[in-house]
């Protein structure tokens, strides 16, 4: 399939899904119809959900809904890329049972698609809207995400309450993070500060990565940990200080949502060593 097709075949599947749940529950049937079954495209859905969500009086519904159409118009790889995001959500969140559910209902996946709305005003020279934008993505969604941060596509953002991401953050293609991460600075530094996540890494809850750091591919961090140095590629680190506890036992973490710390069973000096530089 081209790109185009792939986005309108999940668009047909939202609204066949759709359909089944009004006819199900009667007391969404308002809901569905006016979010889903009377839009033409998952561009106008996400439009008019995400702009319901975000209105204040001083910026009505109608402005918002029409920024996002503009950003979904002018660059077609925001829809691709929230393609991506509701596969990666539908894979590995089993609370997820269908393709319609981020879309109405979790915050993590509509945070992540306001702030690729975000990124493309700030790249686009509107930057005083993008940290609006972001402002208001803060206060409904709990979830703090600078617009100059750099996110690539078939992202978790799972729970998402307390996530933030600073303005020189990375974070690559197919990764996994759960709430309560931070992705932050160390200090009063400007330049480029934040951490560098790399492809199939998994985060789990409350960790905090500091520093212009770089979270190796394949990499997983443990629940709660406090990571101020790199991390080697298809390892496993834990802990405060964040110290190599084990190997990462599968090539994209991000895919298994495994959160067990697998243990080395020799661990070398060289390896604590390197971890505490």
């Amino acid at each position: 399939m081209s790109g185009l097709e792939d986005i309108r075949s999940i668009w047909e599947t939202i609204r066949a899904e759709a359909e089944i749940v009004a006819q199900r529950e009667p007391a969404l049937s308002n809901l569905l119809q006016e979010m889903v079954l009377s839009r033409n495209s998952l561009a106008e859905a996400l439009g008019v959900r995400l702009s319901r969500k975000l209105a204040y009086h001083s910026t009505p519904e109608g402005y918002l809904k029409d920024v996002f159409q503009e950003a979904f118009t002018a660059d077609q790889t925001i829809i691709q890329s929230i393609r991506h995001d509701i596969i990666a959500v539908c894979e590995r969140d089993p609370a997820c049972k269908n393709h319609l559910t981020p879309l109405l209902y979790f915050k993590g996946f509509q945070a992540i698609t306001c702030y690729r709305i975000g990124h493309h005003l700030w790249t686009h020279g509107r930057e005083d809207l993008a940290l609006y934008l972001q402002s208001l993505v803060s206060e409904v969604f709990a979830v703090d995400i600078h617009p100059a941060a750099s996110i690539g596509c078939g992202i978790l953002l799972d729970h998402a309450t307390s996530f933030v991401a600073g303005e020189t953050s990375v974070i690559e293609n197919n990764v996994s993070i759960l709430h309560e991460v931070t992705l932050g600075g160390t200090g009063k530094e400007s330049g480029d500060r934040h951490p560098k996540v790399r492809s199939g890494v998994l985060i789990g809850a409350g960790a905090k990565l500091l520093g212009n750091i770089e979270i190796g591919q394949g990499a997983k961090i443990g629940a709660g940990s406090v990571v101020l140095d790199d991390v080697p590629e298809h390892t496993t680190v834990a802990g405060v200080p964040a110290v190599i506890v084990g190997e990462s036992n599968c090539e994209e973490p991000c895919r298994a949502m495994d959160h067990k710390l697998a243990r080395i069973a020799h661990h070398s000096s060289s390896i604590i060593a390197h971890d505490r530089k």
